[in-house]
């Protein structure tokens, strides 16, 4: 019989309900895999434990224990109650208490300002969501903020960046715990990418990019994405978007700020990361499934845009992991 590891996610008024919900699907579905792995435990502050998230829906969970439990995890739900909650006494010294009865403590998104309110993040690197880094710096000088990992583990406090990225975070717990056969599995289970390594950007050069004002390039821009192994020549997109060549070129540059061609090569470059950050051993075959011509057109774009060849950002990232 497995050793039961027992997780408590701090979850306070007006928190981000994925940043709640996220970690509690992984560790429910590791315990799946390895039945007993974990137990789980929704806590608030409120007084009868149900409390009222961002998006409204009313979440019941168990009052704070006091005095903390020992626990194996500890995990801060983000949001923005979570930004107003360091102004709470007695949450950050609860946080500050459950911490020390904690194997390991950990903070998804904006959580992270109740970790370094607590003074767990003194002397540490850690992130946060990519629209908090500067006023998470600015409010605690202590903390070394580093705006562009998904997650950060800096000895036993481990912190990701927004929202969705608790799943990368939790995802990395589970692997540091159970292994990666097991990460895997969840991952599958869950229907998301592969664990992703905490070295890589958070903030998506795709999201980078304007949405087109006009529906029809909305639309082309979302098959763009979906199709980037296909020719991706101005002629074939603007026959896509119904216009002529010209017309078509000068509209996708004023709504979206790019060129077809420099939006096409963006996200053919981002899908080459995550191949590669998943240990794609062929250059070749990341060549074909994004749309490059060849490894050395693969090879002279990378450089040109990143500054470091795939070869050898893919062996970084093996490293890394």
């Amino acid at each position: 019989m497995p050793r039961t590891r027992q997780v408590l996610v701090l979850a306070v008024e007006h928190c981000q309900s994925l940043d709640v919900f996220g970690p509690v699907e992984v560790f429910d579905h590791a315990s799946r895999e390895i039945p007993g792995a974990y137990q789980v435990q929704v806590v608030s502050p409120a007084q009868d434990g149900t409390i009222t998230l961002s998006s409204g829906v009313r979440l019941a969970s168990a009052p704070l224990p006091d005095p903390p439990p020992r626990h194996d995890t500890l995990v801060i739900a983000g949001g923005e109650g979570a930004v107003a909650a360091v102004d709470d006494d007695r949450i950050v010294d609860w946080v500050a208490r459950a911490s020390r009865r904690a194997r390991r403590t950990a903070s998804v998104c904006t959580g992270a300002f109740v970790l370094a309110a607590a003074g767990l993040l003194d002397d540490r690197r850690a992130t946060t969501h990519w629209a908090f880094c500067d006023k998470l710096a600015h409010s605690y000088a202590g903390v070394n903020v580093d705006p562009d990992p998904v997650f950060i583990h800096d000895g036993e406090v481990w912190t990701s960046a927004g929202i969705t990225a608790g799943i990368d975070l939790s995802l990395a717990l589970v692997e540091d715990d159970l292994g990666p056969t097991i990460a895997l599995a969840v991952a599958r289970a869950l229907v998301v990418f592969l664990k992703r390594p905490g070295g890589q950007s958070q903030f998506s050069r795709a999201l980078s990019a304007q949405q087109a004002a006009r529906p029809a390039l909305r639309e082309l821009q979302a098959w763009i994405a979906a199709h980037l192994e296909e020719d991706l020549s101005v002629a074939r997109l603007a026959d896509h978007a119904v216009m002529s060549e010209r017309s078509f070129a000068r509209a996708f540059h004023r709504e979206v700020g790019q060129t077809p061609a420099a939006y096409v090569e963006t996200l053919r470059i981002e899908r080459a990361r995550d191949l590669l950050e998943d240990g794609a051993p062929s250059l070749d075959a990341v060549a074909q499934s994004t749309g490059f011509a060849s490894a050395e057109v693969l090879r002279r774009a990378f450089q040109r845009r990143l500054g470091v060849a795939p070869a050898e950002y893919r062996d970084r990232f093996r490293l890394t992991s």
